[in-house]
């Protein structure tokens, strides 16, 4: 947290977050200070969390409680409702790419964002299915999504970062069925020269495209089927063909009664075993 505190350009964000947040003075309960909402806002991206767990963490760990600005756990710490109408307001105006704009200029600044590739990943965030609420429908914005055997609802984030500092510098989000492959394009940067995905972004005319402007693919095909092993001719099923046991049997058949007739006949000093064999 000491290092985040030090690092992140405070100042500046909140310059960006500022004309749009509530001003105190008006009706109602007055507003959660903007320098704490934004710090509760980084810590909810950071760690993951939902809005119910962001509101329990702030009661339960001390060390969140201080970097968001609460001095004890007496204080009027903001509930999920406030935090969700605050994140609400950021994607009301846009101010999540603002935000990631502002930073990565600054770690350009310090040059501490210079390599030239992008590695892509997407996850999907998952929404109540369920329509038992007010409006008694689902999210129109939500969609569902299949992966592997398992079925999904929600939305998926995709995510352009660094490869070498790992540190985000595009971000998109869709319903949970748009394909990985096709936000490609809105999650590189323009001096990109090598690209890193999963199989999620594995496409032909995506490498063909790629290499023809110089860039370096390294995104993982997708499996192959795996081949059956080659049979002999005859042996498929476990059985053989007609053929193939006539050629196996010397072209006797293999069924029915066989009987095999020899005699013996004699030309001067040698003899000669003749036999036939009748079906």
């Amino acid at each position: 947290m000491a290092e985040m505190e030090a690092v992140v350009p405070w100042k500046e964000l909140l310059g960006v977050v500022e004309p749009h947040y509530p001003r105190a003075g008006g009706r109602g309960r007055p507003p959660v200070g903007l320098a704490s909402m934004l710090r509760i806002y980084f810590l909810q991206q950071w760690f993951a969390l939902s809005d119910r767990q962001t509101e329990d963490a702030l009661y339960d760990m001390e060390s969140l409680r201080r970097f968001a600005g609460f001095s004890n756990v007496t204080a009027a710490l903001p509930d999920e409702t406030t935090i969700l109408n605050f994140r609400h307001l950021l994607e009301q105006h846009d101010l999540p790419a603002r935000l990631l704009e502002r930073v990565n200029g600054l770690l350009k600044a310090k040059g501490l964002l210079v390599s030239q590739g992008t590695m892509v990943d997407a996850t999907i965030i998952h929404a109540p299915s369920s329509t038992k609420n007010a409006k008694g429908e689902r999210d129109p914005e939500m969609h569902q999504t299949k992966k592997g055997n398992q079925w999904y609802f929600g939305m998926k984030i995709h995510i352009g970062a660094d490869v070498d500092s790992g540190a985000v510098h595009s971000v998109s989000v869709t319903a949970a069925n748009r394909a990985d492959i096709s936000e490609l394009p809105n999650l590189l940067r323009e001096n990109d020269q090598v690209v890193f995905g999963d199989a999620g972004y594995a496409s032909d005319e995506y490498k063909r495209g790629a290499r023809a402007l110089g860039m370096v693919w390294r995104v993982q095909d997708k499996a192959k089927p795996k081949s059956l092993p080659r049979r002999r001719p005859g042996v498929a099923s476990g059985r053989r063909s007609p053929a193939a046991r006539r050629n196996a049997t010397g072209g006797i058949p293999p069924s029915g009664r066989v009987s095999s007739i020899c005699s013996e006949s004699s030309s001067g000093s040698s003899a000669t075993l003749r036999c036939a064999t009748v079906g």
